[in-house]
């Protein structure tokens, strides 16, 4: 048994830990690159937190997900404002930004030059500037992983900045932060914690340590994901969606996805699909098919076994087996009212082109059995 586990250096969690963002931040510097979402959060002005600790503070939005061009004007503004400490408060767009202009502020070259896929994939040589990392949302895990996905709108696909050296240095959970996530947002984020809890754990690359995060956060996401779709306010069910998201995202980094994600990297280039929606619908679909596969073409018992666990940990009935699984996904798909991916513009015709690319993805090499194109074709479709 061989495993690698990469994290932060720290991680805080808790209600109101985002009031000691300033102090971090000033341990690692005097003038913040302050990366942020459109809009503002209720009762919280991180700029002015900032300034108010005796902080220089440089503001960048981030107003859509990050791509190469976004990238390369925050990187000429942080280097030209002379800024030494990164700061990203916002969903899991505004983090992966901040933690690709942290990775280029110390690393000489374009952005392009390191991207996998479209770059050349060069790898990074030195650390990245200080980044503390303080999501908004409860859905990517991105404030503690090593890569940050960016659109390459010229090449309408996805590709990842990947490497141990861009890790924030610190990850603030503040459940708190998230109550005023509208219920669509909710539900779309929540899916992907949970899609990022379930693949890591039926994984090929699925390993102990990830798999004890992946247990005890499916099950608060199972029972809290409804909850806080229901009331954003309430604060049971978003702490538990937040330990869900971070668990998630420590999962992935550490072992691996699956093909939901192989799917979503493509359909998020070609399509203006927010990630956390396209992942929320292909789930059930993936998990299904995966099942089937697996059985179908004589699977070790313990990669069939996983898929039962998993559903004994969403259902909350230990005898569960991985078909009550798979209903209860879908039940789940109509509860929080996910729309189909035709939303986003994806028609039948799209099919062929988006399983090409997806059966590229690097997600995909971590499926727990190669797919056909076949079995990508039904999921796709019925997705649509």
């Amino acid at each position: 048994m061989q495993f690698d586990i990469a994290t932060p250096q720290r991680i805080l969690f808790g209600p109101g830990r985002a009031r000691e963002v300033p102090a971090l931040a000033a341990q690692f510097g005097g003038r913040v690159f302050l990366v942020t979402g459109e809009f503002e959060l209720p009762g919280l002005d991180m700029a002015l937190a900032l300034e108010a600790g005796g902080l220089e503070v440089v503001r960048f939005a981030v107003k859509d997900e990050p791509s190469i061009p976004l990238i390369a004007d925050g990187v000429e503004r942080a280097r030209g404002a002379g800024c030494d400490v990164v700061v990203g408060l916002g969903g899991g767009s505004v983090i992966d930004a901040g933690k690709a202009v942290s990775a280029l502020l110390t690393n000489g070259g374009e952005l392009f030059a390191y991207l996998e896929v479209v770059g050349q994939g060069r790898p990074l040589v030195n650390t990245a500037a200080p980044y503390v990392a303080v999501p908004t949302t409860a859905g990517t895990g991105s404030e503690v992983t090593r890569n940050s996905v960016i659109a390459s709108p010229e090449h309408r696909v996805k590709a990842s900045l990947r490497s141990p050296l861009m890790i924030p240095r610190v990850a603030v959970v503040d459940p708190d932060l998230t109550c005023s996530v509208p219920p669509e947002v909710t539900a779309s984020t929540g899916m992907d914690a949970l899609t990022q809890l379930i693949e890591p754990f039926v994984c090929a690359r699925a390993n102990p340590m990830t798999d004890a995060l992946c247990r005890e956060g499916i099950r608060r996401a199972a029972r809290s994901l409804p909850r806080a779709y229901a009331d954003g306010r309430d604060r049971g069910a978003r702490e538990d969606m937040a330990v869900a998201s971070l668990f998630g995202g420590i999962a992935l980094a550490n072992a691996g996805l699956g093909a939901v994600h192989g799917f979503a990297a493509p359909i998020g280039g070609m399509f203006r699909a927010p990630h956390g929606a396209v992942c929320a619908r292909l789930l059930p679909f993936v998990f299904e098919v995966n099942i089937r596969a697996l059985a179908r073409r004589g699977a070790s018992a313990d990669a069939l076994r996983r898929f039962d666990e998993a559903a004994a940990l969403l259902t909350g009935d230990q005898s569960a087996a991985a078909h009550d699984g798979i209903q209860w996904l879908y039940r789940l798909l109509g509860d929080l009212c996910v729309a189909p991916l035709s939303r986003f513009g994806l028609v039948s015709a799209d099919v062929p082109s988006v399983v090409a690319h997806a059966r590229k993805a690097s997600s995909m090499k971590a499926n727990p059995i190669e797919l056909t194109d076949e079995e990508l074709t039904e999921i796709l479709t019925r997705a649509i």
